[in-house]
C-alpha cells in the first residue's frame, strides 16, 4: 500500500452493509490487504458504550440534536481511536456508517439540516473524509422487510416509514454533494450478487493504492 485507505458502506436500513462489509473484510484479508473492518456509531470501547446509548429502545425521549451530537462524540473517538492510527500504518479501513448517515439520518429525516450536521461533525472528524464509499441502494420495501425478519429491533429500525422515507432522500441528496467518491450497488439483489459487485467495485478502488 502506497498509503491507508478509507472506504465505508452506506445505505438505508436493511440495505446490507453490515453483512457486505463483513464479507468484503473477510475476502480482502484472505486476498492478503492489509485491512481492518470496524463499525459506527462503536468499533471502540467508548464509541460502543454511546451506540448503546443512541440505539437504545428505551431513549425515546431523546432530542434530534442529541442524537446528532451523540453520534458526533462517538465518531470522533471512533476516528482518534482506531481509523487514522490505521490509516497511519497504510491499512485498508473498511467501515460500516461513517458522516453520511448523520447527514441522512440526522441531517434530513431529524429536520436538523445537512450543513449544520456537517457542521457538528466537521469539529469532530478534522478534515479526514473517506476515500470511497459503497452506497447499498436497497428499495424501501426490500429494506423494510429484511429488518423486520431480523427482530429485536433498536430504536431506529422502530422509527416510521415516513422517516424511513425522509432517509431515502438524505442519502439521494449525500450521494449528489459527494458523488466523486460514491460507488453504487444495486443491494436489492441477493447476498451473493451484492457481495460480487461490492468486491468488483473494491478492486476498483483498492488497485491504484497497491
Amino acid at each position: 500500500m502506497k498509503k491507508g485507505l478509507f472506504i465505508t458502506f452506506e445505505g438505508n436500513d436493511g440495505s446490507g452493509k453490515t453483512t457486505i462489509s463483513m464479507l468484503a473484510y473477510e475476502s480482502l484479508k484472505a486476498a492478503g490487504y492489509p485491512v481492518i473492518y470496524t463499525r459506527e456509531p462503536g468499533g471502540i470501547d467508548i464509541a460502543e458504550q454511546i451506540r448503546h446509548i443512541i440505539l437504545d429502545p428505551a431513549n425515546t425521549a431523546m432530542d434530534g440534536r442529541c442524537e446528532a451530537l451523540l453520534y458526533a462524540a462517538s465518531r470522533r473517538q471512533h476516528l482518534v481511536e482506531k481509523v487514522l492510527p490505521a490509516l497511519e500504518k497504510k491499512q485498508i479501513v473498511l467501515c460500516d456508517r461513517f458522516l453520511d448517515s448523520s447527514l441522512a439520518y440526522q441531517g434530513v429525516a431529524r429536520g436538523i439540516g445537512v450543513d449544520e450536521v456537517y457542521g457538528i461533525n466537521e469539529f469532530a472528524i478534522e478534515g479526514c473524509m473517506p476515500d470511497a464509499t459503497i452506497y447499498l441502494d436497497v428499495s424501501l420495501e426490500v429494506g423494510l422487510a429484511r429488518v423486520a425478519s431480523r427482530g429485536n429491533l433498536d430504536r431506529m429500525d422502530q422509527e416510521s416509514m415516513d422517516f424511513h422515507q425522509a432517509v431515502a432522500k438524505g442519502y439521494a441528496i449525500v450521494r449528489e454533494k459527494f458523488a466523486k467518491r460514491m460507488h453504487i450497488v444495486n443491494a436489492d439483489q441477493e447476498v451473493e450478487k451484492v457481495l460480487a459487485d461490492t468486491l468488483k467495485v473494491l478492486e476498483e478502488i483498492v488497485q491504484p493504492y497497491v
